[in-house]
């Protein structure tokens, strides 16, 4: 992560701005979740993650898309670009922002349950979270539908 000292006056005071106007999110009541041995788990990113044949994100879009369980990380690209992280070290291990492999090997180990056979990418600096309630709201129903315990949020 950028330190706002790091970037030049410009960029750190429009950052500065951003993270102003964003609004708390209240608090959700607190669940209890399965032992993580029985749980299936899917990945949420904000990393604007996408298969090639996807339509890309566009900056501040809202909507979401969805990543197989059995994706091949040749066929995943990035649309979110931010001065605020460096892409190379998703370009020599995807797991950095998308951590597919290590829950497979979880799986594979008996760590966890298993591993959804589908998961979720946003795109990231998102000012307004309410913008995003409807999609956030859908991807939810979806988890349940296909009866993921876990969400692991991976922001970006």
């Amino acid at each position: 992560m950028v330190r706002l000292s790091d970037l030049h006056e410009a960029e750190a005071t429009h950052m500065r701005a951003r993270a102003k106007a964003m609004q708390p999110v209240d608090a959700a009541p607190w669940i209890t979740p399965k032992a993580l041995v029985n749980a299936k788990i899917a990945i949420v990113s904000t990393a604007g993650l996408h298969r090639r044949s996807d339509t890309p994100f566009n900056p501040g879009a809202v909507d979401y898309r969805l990543l197989p369980g059995d994706v091949d990380f040749a066929d995943v690209v990035v649309s979110h670009i931010s001065t605020n992280f460096d892409r190379s070290a998703f370009q020599q291990d995807p797991n950095i922002w998308f951590p597919l492999d290590r829950l497979r090997e979880m799986a594979a180990d008996g760590e966890i349950g298993g591993v959804s056979n589908w998961h979720y990418s946003f795109m990231g600096a998102q000012p307004n979270h309410q913008a995003l309630a409807a999609a956030g709201e859908e991807v939810g129903r979806l988890l349940a539908n296909d009866e993921v315990d876990v969400a692991l949020m991976v922001p970006v």
